[in-house]
């Protein structure tokens, strides 16, 4: 089979791999959809790798058990099954290990797709744990949205406890920050989705946002203040575009007590202590989610009949690679799929 690598540099290539065969514990995955992520922007154009780094990419990867292996039990896999992939492996006997979160791994952590063979291929291997079964009322592309970006956006939410009657700012509408959009409307909460792209700020309203801000053209703290009762701020706000600047904002402008989440990785951020301190604010960080969150996120979109399709603005053929990842880091397009037959 064929699998799209990223060398470093801004460069990718086609490689010629087996066929893979699963281990006792382990299953094949055909895949069926592999969808775009923004970090994978960060892998492509990180410096040139060597060779004992270059991996199969791609991490969010659904599609059919093809084979399983010797030692999988009926109830964990069959062939025919319907999956998504928890993109991470670990030791798997570590505290964070064992209660799911194999991204937080002591010793031995494996992101698929990252320093492990991942689903821009037509084939997949993994251990068989990492299976998750697809809702029979949820597509291939929806099962890749909450592989990754979507099952983030869930995830933060879920991290900073928002609640039905609360007002929640989300800076940045890519892939990550629209789920979000999505998501905290579905939880009932009052939506304010910041943008710096007006067309992205468009799908956030087609996606629900109850108004809409654009911080090249408003001051954004300032305007999520007279969004809110007394102008005291938002109780919940998310960060998803690892902007130093927006990461400020989104502590300003919340109200005391409320909580800032930070999901864009990479970057600094730089504030003042005391608008923690004084003002009782709380900061946290949120790293994608564990493997039971994303089965509670899957159920909740199919649940709820959310349509995280229609976060997908283009599917692509794997060949097309070179094309849609350079649309993607032009802002060209939203979020990203490749479909297999």
């Amino acid at each position: 089979m064929k699998g799209l690598v990223f060398l470093g540099e801004g460069k990718m290539e086609f490689r010629d791999y087996p066929d893979p065969v699963p281990g006792p514990d382990e299953v094949v995955v055909r895949i069926k959809t592999s969808g775009m992520c923004g970090s994978d922007l960060n892998h492509l154009n990180e410096p040139k790798r060597r060779e004992d780094q270059i991996v199969i990419e791609g991490h969010e990867p659904c599609g059919i058990v093809e084979e399983v292996g010797s030692a999988v039990r009926p109830w964990e896999a069959r062939v025919g099954d319907r999956v998504m992939v928890y993109h991470y492996d670990g030791c798997r006997t570590c505290p964070n290990c064992r209660t799911g979160w194999m991204q937080n791994c002591d010793n031995t952590r494996i992101a698929f797709g990252g320093n492990g063979h991942g689903a821009h291929a037509p084939f997949m291997k993994v251990p068989a744990h990492t299976i998750i079964k697809l809702p029979e009322q949820l597509s291939f592309n929806a099962g890749a949205a909450v592989g990754c970006g979507s099952g983030t956006a869930y995830a933060a939410l879920k991290r900073v406890n928002l609640l039905a009657d609360e007002t929640i700012a989300i800076f940045g509408q890519g892939p990550v920050g629209l789920s979000c959009t999505v998501f905290a409307k579905a939880f009932g909460a009052r939506v304010i989705s910041l943008d710096v792209g007006e067309e992205r700020l468009q799908m956030a309203k087609d996606f629900g946002a109850d108004f809409v801000i654009n911080p090249m053209k408003d001051d954004p703290v300032k305007a999520i203040r007279d969004l809110t009762k007394g102008g005291l701020g938002a109780d919940k706000a998310i960060e998803c575009s690892s902007n130093s600047v927006a990461r400020q904002q989104t502590l300003q402008a919340i109200k005391r007590w409320g909580t800032t989440c930070l999901v864009g990785v990479h970057g600094s951020m730089q504030f003042e202590c005391n608008e923690l301190i004084t003002n009782q604010k709380n900061l946290v960080g949120s790293l994608t989610f564990n493997k039971n969150l994303q089965d509670e996120c899957a159920g909740f979109v199919a649940e709820r009949g959310i349509d995280v399709d229609a976060l997908f603005t283009h599917e692509f053929q794997l060949d097309q690679a070179v094309e849609a990842y350079a649309l993607f880091e032009q802002r060209k397009i939203g979020k990203g799929v490749f479909v297999f037959d």
